[in-house]
């Protein structure tokens, strides 16, 4: 294929454009601020979790506070009537007997289950430290991820706006191009990520690697307009006054 010198020396700019374009394509895939949110909303469900997981230790313990005040209200109510059975002083001697015994019982079973509730009401208390300290964890992940959001929101702009420009000077170079040279040069660029690159110093900018001298000097004495691809990776070698030929 023949092709003007100075045509095929451009593809250098459109190789240059389409190598920051698949740099930014990268740069998009692999942000570190997307990372970033990625692991502070991990650590948002995880504290979400710790928090939610407390709360019902907390309404566990509520609902044991409240059965055992429901018990202890009933334990008095039982022995303020006892109390008055006994000053009215119309029992018989051995329900008399009964009654005190009855008395001595219900002080006793008070007191086991007013122990129970302040032990209870103890753990409540520690728990709900730990529920408070999880809403703060939380609350303080949730403000690190706006954080982070804004942060990756104003990275994905700015390489948005470079590849807008990318995209500009690629459609500015595309109609330079015959479109059988455009055509090996996107297949070459599809196949192999460079689809031309300069040949300096006897080695082809795609692959760097070094070409032998015979292959050179043929290359050599090869008309310029004619389009020279190179013998191991087939990207387009432009020659240029750099090449040293």
């Amino acid at each position: 294929m023949n092709v003007d010198p100075s045509v095929q020396s451009k593809l250098l700019q459109l190789a240059g454009v389409d190598t920051e374009s698949t740099r930014l394509a990268h740069r998009r895939s692999t942000l570190p601020e997307q990372q970033e949110v990625e692991r502070l909303e991990a650590e948002r469900v995880g504290r979400k979790d710790a928090a939610v997981a407390v709360e019902i230790v907390l309404d566990d313990l509520d609902r044991d506070i409240r059965k055992l005040e429901g018990e202890v209200d009933a334990v008095r109510q039982r022995e303020m009537r006892d109390r008055k059975l006994l000053e009215g002083g119309t029992l018989a001697p051995k329900q008399l007997t009964e009654l005190q015994h009855e008395l001595g019982s219900l002080e006793r079973r008070q007191s086991v289950l007013e122990d129970e509730l302040l032990e209870v009401m103890e753990r409540r208390e520690a728990s709900q430290a730990d529920h408070d300290h999880a809403g703060a964890r939380l609350t303080q992940v949730e403000d690190e991820m706006i954080d982070a959001e804004r942060r990756r929101d104003d990275a994905l702009a700015d390489l948005q706006k470079a590849q807008e420009r990318c995209d500009a000077d690629r459609a500015a170079l595309i109609g330079l191009f015959p479109d059988e040279l455009l055509a090996i040069y996107e297949k070459q660029r599809e196949q192999r990520g460079v689809g031309a690159a300069l040949l300096q110093a006897r080695r082809c900018g795609a692959c760097r690697i070094e070409i032998d001298r015979g292959e050179i000097a043929r290359i050599a004495g090869t008309p310029a307009d004619v389009v020279v691809r190179c013998p191991e990776c087939g990207a387009i070698m432009v020659r240029t006054k750099e090449s040293g030929l």
